[in-house]
């Protein structure tokens, strides 16, 4: 009597995200969309983008055939690459692009704003313990200190603005929005801070990639301590959060801000 198998009926909303599953319909490639489109569609092409050179984060509002066009890449080899990529899922990917705006920027703020002032101490420690142990050795570590920390500063200042100017004024365009009573009168110009914003991201984007350049993309030298290897792979981390922080921004929220805004004083 124990070995009785008991079927019992599949819950509904199991049946109801295999059948999701099963219909979703992926973004269909073309060398018309732009690199952050794509990028905003599922997370794992940054991967591809990232290998093949093209800069999925600042430079993403360029078409994918400028994009090869600009990095010498084969499209012919790329587009089915991400093809195949987009065919999975990516729920966070998913989850992300269905916020609002005001989530948006508060997951921003507590992801990756806290990150950043996370991991600046712990680096400009370890950054200047491998200048003083191997500086004499590796004479580029002074170099990537130096970047490092002007990073730091710039990347301090700037996430200041968003969080005490720019993140509140996108707060406001959604409470607008969900109000039926809210004027529009007080709305206008979020272009001028948002390509300020653009632009720093630009800037720091740069400073990194310079980083990645005198470390040979974060290697650890022969003669590398356990120090040495702990604080390249932390700021090659760094760099990587830095990418997905910048993408949520330039790809995702700054463009829906700007549309929000036009949508809400249009309606004045």
């Amino acid at each position: 009597m124990y070995n009785k198998i008991i079927k019992r009926p599949c819950c509904p909303l199991i049946k109801c995200f295999y059948i999701c599953q099963k219909n979703r319909i992926a973004m269909e490639i073309s060398k018309e969309l732009t690199v952050g489109e794509v990028v905003k569609e599922n997370y794992k092409t940054a991967q591809i983008f990232d290998r093949n050179n093209i800069d999925f984060c600042c430079g993403g509002a360029i078409s994918i055939e400028k994009a090869c066009e600009k990095g010498n890449v084969e499209i012919s080899s790329l587009l089915p690459e991400l093809e195949a990529a987009v065919q999975a899922n990516d729920p966070d990917s998913k989850y992300i692009d269905s916020m609002e705006l005001n989530e948006l920027c508060d997951y921003i703020e507590k992801r990756h704003h806290s990150y950043v002032v996370d991991n600046i101490p712990f680096l400009s420690e370890k950054l200047n313990k491998l200048c003083s142990v191997h500086g004499e050795n590796h004479p580029e570590l002074f170099k990537v200190r130096e970047l490092f920390e002007t990073a730091a500063g710039n990347l301090t200042a700037h996430m200041k603005k968003e969080e005490l100017i720019l993140f509140p004024y996108i707060r406001r365009l959604v409470n607008a929005k969900n109000s039926a009573n809210s004027g529009s009168s007080e709305f206008g110009g979020i272009d001028a801070p948002i390509q300020t914003m653009l632009e720093e991201h630009q800037a720091e984007g740069e400073r990194f990639f310079e980083i990645a350049a005198l470390t040979s993309n974060y290697s650890c030298p022969p003669d590398g301590c356990n120090t040495y290897r702990i604080t390249y792979q932390t700021l090659n981390d760094f760099e990587q959060d830095l990418h997905r922080h910048i993408h949520l921004e330039n790809n995702i929220l700054f463009l829906k801000a700007l549309a929000l805004e036009k949508e809400i004083i249009s309606k004045n």
